[in-house]
């Protein structure tokens, strides 16, 4: 069982995404905006994170660039999930440190997976 922190403002999606963690057995914990995702990352030290890019103020990109860089969060694999299905999102998301990238509405046999196999690489 990993910890697994969902970044995401839409109280909907997060419970979406809650319920298909919860039946894979994950934790789940969550922030509703990027700054108080940094937070929670810091406090929490989860597994991985799930990470939506449009939010209000600080967005997912942003953030993500944050974690990515900051030697206390840096070890921790993000998954974009978000609505922006462009090739140049996808390359943006790499470049500000993101593990892997799926466009909602994400499928629980492709989320899952993911999951796992950063989890595996994490752990080895």
């Amino acid at each position: 069982m990993a910890t697994i922190l969902i970044v995401e403002d839409s109280q909907t999606e997060r419970q979406v995404l809650r319920k298909m963690l919860e039946k894979g057995g994950h934790l789940v914990i969550a922030a509703t905006d990027g700054v108080e995702g940094m937070a929670m990352a810091k406090q929490n030290n989860p597994d991985l994170i799930l990470m939506d890019v449009v939010m209000p103020g600080q967005n997912g990109f942003q953030t993500t660039r944050q974690l990515s860089r900051d030697p206390a969060t840096q070890h921790i694999p993000i998954i974009i999930v978000t609505t922006k299905d462009q090739e140049t999102d996808r390359v943006w998301a790499k470049r500000q440190g993101a593990s892997d990238y799926l466009v909602k509405p994400v499928a629980e046999q492709l989320l899952l997976p993911s999951i796992e196999s950063l989890l595996r690489e994490r752990a080895s």
